[in-house]
């Protein structure tokens, strides 16, 4: 993995400085401080710091961070400097409105497939593209070197999807199926479980 000893929070974490970063870019800024970006993120700017410290040593005291400096090193160190091609497994609900996010067309994210296997749905217009039969997958994924799959099917179908996008060369799934999945050789899997983060965010409400 591209991020050595740095661990999953900390690799989490980029994405909001990232995002931080784009923004003060926007703005014209030059320098950011590890203060300035805690108001930004909602992240202690001592966390920033030791984040940023396992990719090497950015900043100096008193001056804080160069701003597109550190956007072109972070984006380097996530691999957001290079094309990723995605393909999604599932046309219903979820699967089309992710096909329809913007930036999945205006970012280094490309999708460029979707897949189903309802006979009724294969063969029918979804956004800009059409929407494949699953057995497909392997074969296009390969010849069109597509890096991502993102899996929004029911949870009994994921794990063969899954397994499908292995043997298609896919190395990176994104997993929104109910259910969890096991990795197939050679691949990384994140599972989102959206029923598990409404019940906690539950817990946190007020009580009535």
């Amino acid at each position: 993995m591209p991020t050595g000893r740095a661990p999953d929070p900390t690799v989490q974490r980029l994405s909001a400085y990232l995002r931080c970063l784009r923004q003060a870019h926007a703005e014209r800024l030059q320098t950011i401080s590890s203060a300035g970006m805690e108001k930004r993120t909602g992240i202690s700017a001592g966390q920033v710091r030791k984040d940023l410290s396992y990719f090497g040593e950015f900043g100096k005291p008193g001056l804080g961070y160069a701003v597109e400096p550190l956007l072109i090193r972070l984006s380097h160190i996530m691999q957001l400097d290079q094309p990723r091609k995605v393909v999604i497994v599932g046309a219903g609900n979820l699967g089309a409105a992710l096909a329809g996010y913007q930036g999945l067309r205006s970012s280094v994210f490309s999708l460029v497939a979707v897949f189903d296997n309802n006979l009724s749905k294969i063969g029918r217009p979804l956004w800009d593209m059409e929407i494949r039969d699953v057995t497909e997958l392997p074969k296009i994924a390969r010849e069109r070197g597509v890096e991502i799959g993102v899996i929004t099917t029911p949870a009994g179908a994921a794990q063969e999807v899954a397994d499908l996008m292995a043997q298609g060369g896919i190395r990176a799934i994104l997993n929104f199926a109910p259910t969890r999945i096991m990795s197939p050789p050679g691949t990384v899997v994140r599972n989102v479980d959206l029923m598990r983060e409404l019940e906690v965010i539950s817990f946190y409400l007020p009580r009535s």
